[in-house]
């Protein structure tokens, strides 16, 4: 088996198995075999926690929502049809457990705020340094316009991926992506 070395957060090594192992993996876990979807897990789950990190913006985050992630995985690997790659499908999967979190994460906010008498808006993340790296850039970004960029600029979708994926317009993500890149310029100005 051909494999690379991937990063993982877990304190394990991991390997990116070659396209075919994959796939066989993939059947053997959708027949119920926990030790191929644990194979599939130690593959993905340092690409995984990377793209939640980068979504969320929180590193502990990241984590929580990185577990969710493969939860839901095991559990709709059943609906898993083949027409993409499995990673391309579990990105997609991923990215709709981050929104979800997000959704609820906001109401959650302003049931909060409604509580306390509070009308003011929440903002996820406070003013940023001069001199901020990247990524500390791209976490203060609005969560619409991060997902966005990421999924395009880091993770290589295209807006018709991009929107299907997050129940938008085309013209709404690439307006969302105009928007990130303008934020991220000023951001890092």
């Amino acid at each position: 088996m051909k494999a690379l070395a991937v990063f993982s957060p877990f304190g394990f090594a991991t390997q990116a198995p070659a396209r075919r192992d994959v796939d066989a993996l993939v059947q053997r876990a959708r027949s119920g075999d926990v030790a191929a979807f644990e194979q599939l897990y130690r593959a993905y789950v340092g690409r995984i926690h990377a793209l939640c990190a980068r979504l969320c913006g929180s590193p502990e985050l990241a984590r929580t929502l990185t577990q969710d992630a493969f939860v839901r995985a095991w559990e709709k690997l059943a609906d898993f049809r083949g027409d993409a790659a499995f990673l391309t499908w579990l990105h997609r999967l991923t990215v709709n457990v981050v929104l979800q979190d997000r959704r609820t994460r906001l109401r959650r906010v302003e049931r909060e705020q409604q509580a306390l008498g509070r009308s003011d808006a929440v903002t996820p993340h406070g003013a940023a340094d001069t001199g901020m790296d990247i990524e500390r850039a791209i976490a203060v970004l609005p969560p619409g316009a991060r997902a966005v960029f990421v999924l395009h600029a880091i993770e290589g979708y295209r807006h018709e991926e991009i929107a299907e994926m997050m129940s938008l317009s085309v013209g709404t993500t690439k307006a969302q992506l105009h928007r990130a890149k303008v934020l991220l310029r000023e951001v890092l100005a």
